[in-house]
């Protein structure tokens, strides 16, 4: 995790925000663990969820024959440029195999992918996160998960003085239909 997960958005529009990147070092251990993980998926953390999400891109880049690591995620590819049918378990095998040919046993890259309203999670069933500030991507992100209803989860958080940031209060998001 780097300094720019608590940027603030200053751009008008998302469009305008130049989403900060963040390394990623994932094993071949863990994906093949994610690819036999037959229960619920939490991600810990909205950088473990990007990690999450950015592998599956990963992978899709890898079926698409367009994987290179120096390039990693970025911010709107995975909205605009590839492939939305993809099953998990097919993108992380995709990856592993890709991982085989370059005779490799961790992906080490950088992420800049930005997840906001209308971004559909592929990785994980549920988020463990704390409130987050106002105009911040991590805001964006939770109301990705949460839906409209971000809103009312904010204000009873508010209302019950909830602790805001990183050492403050957590919740859990479920999320009601993963594309998992």
């Amino acid at each position: 995790m780097g300094a720019g997960t608590f940027q603030p958005v200053k751009a008008e529009t998302m469009d305008g925000h130049d989403m900060h990147a963040e390394f990623i070092e994932v094993s071949r251990s863990f994906m093949q663990q994610l690819i036999h993980h037959q229960q619920q998926l939490y991600a810990v953390g909205t950088t473990s969820l990007r990690t999450l999400e950015s592998i599956y891109w990963l992978g899709v880049k890898a079926i698409e024959g367009k994987l290179n690591l120096q390039d990693g995620i970025k911010q709107w590819e995975v909205y605009d440029e590839l492939p939305q049918h993809h099953s998990r378990e097919m993108s992380l095998k995709a990856l592993l195999s890709w991982m085989d040919e370059q005779h490799i046993d961790k992906i080490v890259t950088r992420t800049q992918i930005l997840i906001a309203p209308g971004y559909k999670v592929r990785m994980i069933n549920g988020l463990i996160t704390n409130f987050h500030q106002p105009s911040s991507t991590l805001l964006l992100l939770v109301a990705a998960l949460i839906g409209s209803d971000w809103k009312h989860v904010y204000e009873e958080a508010i209302q019950r003085k909830f602790r805001f940031l990183s050492y403050g209060d957590g919740m859990l998001i479920r999320i009601q239909q993963a594309s998992v």
